[in-house]
């Protein structure tokens, strides 16, 4: 069994792939953690700094979760994408086929003021009803089955 993983480092996919380790850990799967660095919109000396400080955090993340998962047992394999996360995940299906693709929802914490705690109430309900751009794009054309962790 082979499961892809969407990684990038965040308090959401640390979460995501010790879950998946909990979950299928008595099916030993081949776990695949899939990074991508968003290329930068102009290329200014400044953005291109930027983004390889970008795909040199993606990188260190990557082998950090390798490291983890492979700590508790798992065979793991890692791969960095530069450009759209979305296409970049469906291509990254495309060419491994995985048995399962699993992504974790992005969320923004709230600073704990009242007003933004109103707001986040109410972007809290609408995002019950809708998934972000990445999930809902990989829903609708990933050939592969999507498991969808919610953001805690």
């Amino acid at each position: 069994m082979k499961i892809m993983i969407a990684y990038d480092g965040s308090r959401n996919a640390k979460l995501a792939l010790a879950q998946t380790i909990g979950m299928f850990r008595c099916n030993a799967p081949l776990l695949m953690l899939v990074g991508v660095a968003e290329n930068p919109r102009d290329a200014t000396d400044a953005n291109e700094d930027l983004f390889q400080e970008e795909v040199d955090q993606l990188k260190k993340a990557l082998q950090e979760g390798a490291d983890f998962a492979t700590r508790e047992g798992f065979d793991v394999d890692w791969s960095l994408a530069e450009g759209d996360a979305r296409k970049m995940l469906l291509h990254a299906t495309q060419k491994h086929r995985p048995d399962l693709l699993i992504i974790a929802r992005h969320s923004n914490k709230p600073d704990g003021g009242i007003i933004a705690q109103s707001l986040s109430y109410f972007v809290d309900e609408l995002d019950y009803m809708t998934f972000g751009s990445v999930s809902s794009f990989l829903a609708r054309r990933v050939e592969c089955p999507l498991l969808i962790f919610p953001s805690p």
